[in-house]
């Protein structure tokens, strides 16, 4: 009897230590860097200076945990009212720490890393550029935030994906395509995460691979590429017609341009939790345009 009460004492022994040391631990999360931030407990007061990790945070629904965000997050409608805390090239380091908060998410290219955790800040730097990369994310801020159910919510956004797929006939497989991401020229290649959007839903995208994700490209590389297809923000559109030999393309003869509004591009070009929604768009412009 005396060696079961010593073996039962010696078992809620080592749970009370293995207890102890997990919360001593806190919460511990790799970001891109590969830089370790631990947490006493999951982050009450949080600063995101990305949109797609604002959206993210929202997705697994701890939006209202926000207390400042950059100047572009402006989705869903409730972090629009939140304190603007500059952006990625420009962050303002004094509104950020007025705020307290208790984790910045913030990318990796972004300034201001250094300089805020030289001021005590804890700071998770992540920069999603590919799918890939999203739900990696989603999954670290998943564990930050202690969502249990954040692989579930990303099999639904990739599900939806899926669907967008689905919805084109194999016709639109044929299609070649221009993206243009930005003012300058700049289109999306294979390797960004639009590029990866653009295979998934089945069309050839007119950018080589060996440009790289984003590219900046000479008009007349598009001109002779002469693509079935032209995909541009509201932004970027005016004076497409004008730029040498694009009033000859194939695309612009037969209108076969689709022009995305402001809101279509900023979900368009985040890689995050809206991804399925990004699909929607561009399997509707294809449906509408790609048929003609």
């Amino acid at each position: 009897m005396k060696r079961l009460f010593t073996g039962r004492w010696f078992c809620a022994a080592a749970l009370l230590v293995w207890m102890g040391a997990l919360q001593a631990a806190g919460i511990q999360v790799t970001d891109d860097r590969g830089v370790t931030v631990t947490l006493a407990q999951s982050p009450q007061r949080i600063v995101s200076l990305l949109p797609s990790l604002t959206e993210t945070v929202c997705e697994l629904g701890r939006c209202e945990r926000l207390v400042g965000v950059d100047r572009y997050s402006n989705h869903p409608a409730s972090v629009r009212g939140l304190p603007k805390t500059g952006g990625g090239i420009d962050p303002n380091i004094e509104a950020i720490v007025a705020l307290k908060p208790d984790v910045v998410l913030m990318a990796t290219s972004s300034r201001g890393v250094q300089r805020l955790e030289s001021l005590g800040l804890k700071v998770l730097a992540m920069e999603p550029k590919s799918s890939a990369d999203a739900q990696r994310v989603m999954g670290k801020l998943g564990q930050l935030l202690e969502v249990p159910d954040a692989d579930r919510i990303w099999r639904a956004i990739d599900a939806g994906v899926v669907a967008a797929a689905q919805s084109l006939p194999p016709s639109a497989r044929s299609l070649r395509v221009y993206f243009e991401v930005s003012t300058g020229g700049y289109a999306a290649g294979t390797q960004s995460f639009i590029g990866e959007m653009m295979a998934r839903l089945g069309v050839q995208n007119i950018v080589t691979p060996d440009l790289g994700p984003f590219p900046r490209i000479n008009p007349e590389y598009v001109v002779r590429a002469n693509p079935d297809l032209i995909m541009i923000g509201s932004r970027n559109v005016q004076g497409m017609e004008q730029r040498p030999g694009w009033s000859r393309m194939r695309a612009l003869r037969e209108q076969r341009v689709c022009v995305f509004t402001e809101a279509e591009s900023d979900v368009l070009v985040r890689p995050g939790p809206r991804m399925a929604e990004a699909a929607r768009v561009m399997a509707r412009c294809i449906t509408e345009k790609g048929k003609q």
